[in-house]
């Protein structure tokens, strides 16, 4: 189960990676090619040439999760467009409505923390 809690730290990368890369190598982009901590709890978002699948990797202080979703009907509707940098920076509820693929730009949603009175 993964939990998306409206705290979580959630960078996409904008390029596509390979797939076959593993944990390491994949941290390894995290650190060279983006300039982030991958120790530091973000949850990074990738995706792969194809558009067919993304991947997740977090680390929990313990250990890194991996988490690979290929996408059974067509390809990924949505992902970030270019701004020239390498990275964006994503809401959670946002990040649910991309793994069911959905389009996040066009949600009509609450904001995230609002006062009951």
């Amino acid at each position: 189960m993964l939990l998306l809690a409206p705290q979580l730290r959630i960078m996409i990368a904008i390029l596509p990676i390979d797939f076959r890369f593993g944990v390491d190598r994949i941290a390894s982009v995290c650190r060279q090619t983006l300039n982030q901590n991958p120790f530091d709890g973000t949850l990074f978002v990738f995706k792969n040439r194809s558009n067919t699948a993304i991947r997740l990797l977090c680390y929990d202080g313990g250990g890194y999760w991996i988490a690979t979703k290929r996408f059974s009907k067509g390809k990924l509707k949505w992902w970030p467009s270019s701004t020239g940098e390498p990275l964006t920076q994503l809401a959670a509820k946002q990040l649910q409505i991309m793994l069911y693929n959905g389009l996040p730009d066009q949600a009509q949603m609450d904001e995230d923390w609002r006062k009951l009175f």
